[in-house]
């Protein structure tokens, strides 16, 4: 292990509370993991949960190989009637926190994709007046 170096992982932390630990539980293994399954993401690499029923609250780890990973499951899932009952059911308590963590983590990636494209850009500027000085020289 390598610490302090970006492997690219995106893990995201949700907890939340309910009010039905029969319900709660009900739902994840009979619905909301069959849907995750089938939806076929394969940069999820880890769904688990981690339920306290004696204070009914949940942790759920979700770890995505790299930030399309999460974008993809993101944009399948969203919407979706087992993401509304899933809302309905669970109340969100750290869900400031994990927007900020998401959204900051979201922007750095698309300035550091513009920083790359920059320095793609000027690369294929230089190559251009390379071949030109090239066309010049062999004339």
């Amino acid at each position: 292990m390598q610490l302090h170096k970006d492997s690219g992982q995106l893990r995201v932390i949700i907890d939340v509370s309910y009010e039905s630990t029969d319900e709660f539980i009900d739902f994840i293994e009979n619905e909301q993991c069959q849907f995750l399954e089938s939806l076929g993401v394969d940069g999820l690499l880890k769904f688990e949960w981690y339920v306290d029923e004696s204070t009914q609250t949940a942790t759920l780890v979700e770890e995505f190989a790299d930030v399309a990973s999460f974008q993809e499951l993101a944009s399948k899932a969203i919407g979706t009637p087992v993401n509304l009952k899933f809302r309905e059911i669970a109340k969100f308590e750290n869900a400031d926190t994990n927007t900020n963590v998401i959204q900051k983590e979201l922007e750095q990636i698309k300035e550091d994709l513009k920083l790359v494209n920059v320095e793609k850009n000027k690369a294929v500027e230089e190559k251009k007046y390379i071949d030109v000085a090239r066309e010049i020289l062999n004339d």
